[in-house]
């Protein structure tokens, strides 16, 4: 049974300013939970203004979320985290371009922030749960255990950015929208029926501090610019770049090499080394992964023991594709039933066992199918 069906709790709704978490927060006081919302300051110089949907955490974010709070009848605050966001989140996402990974900030924003500092304040004011706007299910067992599975709507299941929860963090999570088939059409709908101003604004989307969306200008800005080479699967220069960190694996756009390969398809980027600044590139092909080994597993539950078969989803809009994978001293090993491209160290991956997520760990290493057949040979 979820968790919506249980007593009524003292909940402590996160409220963004967007319609997601306003719609929450009047389900969980709807279905008689005694609800405060609160805004999480998490940029220590607010623009007046976000920019279409781009960005959050703007002054009008804040109010937008206080006129919700207002219109449902629930206590509102607004609680400064910006310091322990930059730290734990905005310098992280930097530290981790700058070594020449991928990060994914919703997810450490969710493990760090909104269930970790927030959630630990929560519980030392007395509050029971912390409620979200996300898209997702918990499910709370007969023996009193707790799981994590996607949200009934496929199409807007949030699971992957919440595989980073473990069972405790669980027991206090609240996440109204993910067990019911509502399109997110009719999510505005209901918020309009509810009186809430929030019910026509524009979903928030990309890198929520990068208000702009030009990850490589942000990173620029804080890491400066290197001229370093690109190079081909044989060392040979083929162009130049500004700074390794402002690229990813599987990149096909904005690498401005000069001239086209001598078969005429297109390049990737297939590795990013900051030691030596030095950007690889090659066919598609070359970035079929088979396997990989990840680090800093968290479960969502109980670490599972030995090999076994699941499906792991690799991107927060990816899909899901079948693996096995064993946990041998702290590390992930997985493998793939076929490869797959584009994974980058510095992502996560999330198992699932049918609609349950397992767990999550950060992506280190990536065995390629060419790698693979090289060894074998």
């Amino acid at each position: 049974m979820t968790e919506t069906s249980q007593r009524p709790l003292r909940v402590l709704a996160a409220m963004s300013g967007g319609v997601d978490s306003a719609v929450a927060a009047a389900r969980a006081a709807e279905a008689g939970h005694d609800v405060t919302g609160v805004h999480l300051a998490l940029s220590a110089n607010p623009q007046s203004f976000r920019t279409g949907a781009r960005g959050c955490c703007t002054i009008e974010d804040s109010r937008d979320a206080r006129r919700a709070a207002d219109v449902i009848g629930i206590p509102f605050y607004v609680w400064d985290l910006a310091e322990r966001f930059r730290e734990d989140v905005v310098d992280d996402f930097i530290a981790e371009y700058e070594a020449g990974r991928t990060p994914n900030p919703c997810l450490r924003c969710n493990e760090k922030i909104k269930f970790a500092a927030l959630l630990d304040k929560a519980l030392a004011l007395g509050f029971d749960a912390v409620c979200t706007g996300h898209y997702a299910t918990v499910v709370l067992n007969e023996d009193g255990s707790r799981e994590l599975h996607r949200a009934s709507d496929m199409a807007k299941d949030q699971s992957y950015v919440l595989g980073v929860l473990d069972e405790k963090q669980l027991a206090h999570a609240m996440f109204p929208l993910g067990d019911t088939l509502t399109t997110k059409d009719e999510i505005r709908a209901e918020a309009e029926r509810r009186g809430l101003a929030v019910a026509k604004k524009p979903d928030s989307h990309d890198i929520c501090f990068i208000a702009d969306g030009d990850t490589q200008g942000f990173l620029a800005s804080r890491l400066g610019t290197a001229e370093g080479d690109i190079v081909d699967e044989s060392g040979t220069k083929v162009g130049t770049h500004e700074g390794a960190f402002g690229f990813t694996i599987g990149q096909r756009k904005g690498l401005r090499i000069g001239h086209p390969a001598p078969d005429g398809k297109p390049r990737y980027v297939l590795d990013i080394s900051p030691v030596n600044n030095t950007v690889t590139v090659g066919p598609v092909e070359s970035l079929d992964v088979t396997a990989l080994t990840a680090i800093r597993p968290r479960w969502c539950g109980n670490a599972p023991a030995g090999p076994g078969t699941y499906t792991a989803q690799l991107r927060a809009h990816g899909g899901e594709t079948e693996v096995t994978a064993e946990l041998v001293d702290g590390t992930l090993n997985v493998s793939f039933t076929e490869p797959v491209r584009g994974v980058a160290p510095g992502q996560a991956v999330v198992l699932y066992d049918g609609t349950r997520v397992v767990g999550s760990a950060t992506i280190a290493t990536t065995v390629r199918r060419s790698e693979a057949g090289a060894a074998a040979g």
